[in-house]
């Protein structure tokens, strides 16, 4: 997938952007991943109810910091790469849909503010994965990530409160939590909280309002 070629002038630098709280965590049996909503224009919330989770693939997904153009335009141009790579390999792994993402971002690091995490399912593994591809286009490999302008203040707290192979259930708390203290703290970040949930059986979503975890 090297030498991705992307006409740049349609992934010019929007002025709305994503002032973000963005994480994906594996837990035993899969993945999820989570993201508040709102989306600003310097001072302006532009958009309280952003989704800001998006499908590149069946089973694997992104959560997207950074310009709203930039990285609607990437995920869009990747989920067109990987169609292309199913019809003639078969189902792509995360690796190879984050390497796509790394490709994309790294090659046009100049002209393109997207901080990215790809999250998924491997069927054949049994298994979630989280890569991690911040500004400036290289990929990192990890058990969770967490990235935008309110993950700045959750490092701590994710450091300590995360375990390795949690249930669905404390997965889905240790989420809700982490991004509730972004949210409360990070001026950038606000709205609901949305997550993915990327099992064996598929995909599930889920949606907290702000009456549901601003008390926790």
């Amino acid at each position: 997938m090297n030498g991705i070629q992307v006409d740049i002038n349609r992934l010019k630098k929007g002025e709305v952007s994503l002032g973000t709280s963005i994480m994906a965590v594996t837990f035993n049996g899969g993945v999820i991943l989570g993201a508040d909503s709102r989306t600003t224009t310097g001072a302006y919330i532009a958009n309280r109810v952003t989704d800001k989770l998006t499908r590149v693939h069946d089973k694997i997904w992104c959560c997207r910091s950074g310009s709203a153009a930039d990285t609607q335009a990437v995920a869009d141009i990747v989920q067109y790469h990987l169609d292309l790579y199913t019809a003639q390999y078969g189902t792509p792994s995360i690796e190879t849909a984050a390497s796509i993402f790394k490709t994309i971002c790294y090659d046009n690091k100049d002209y393109l503010t997207a901080g990215i995490i790809v999250a998924g399912f491997d069927d054949k593994k049994e298994k979630g994965e989280v890569y991690s591809i911040p500004l400036g286009g290289s990929v990192h490999k990890q058990d969770y990530a967490i990235a935008g302008s309110g993950s700045a203040f959750i490092y701590g707290y994710c450091d300590k409160n995360y375990k390795q192979n949690m249930s669905k259930e404390e997965t889905v708390n240790f989420v809700k939590h982490s991004l509730s203290q972004a949210i409360k703290w990070d001026g950038s970040s606000g709205g609901v909280i949305r997550m993915v949930i990327l099992t064996k059986e598929g995909v599930e979503r889920l949606i907290f309002y702000p009456d549901e975890y601003e008390n926790l």
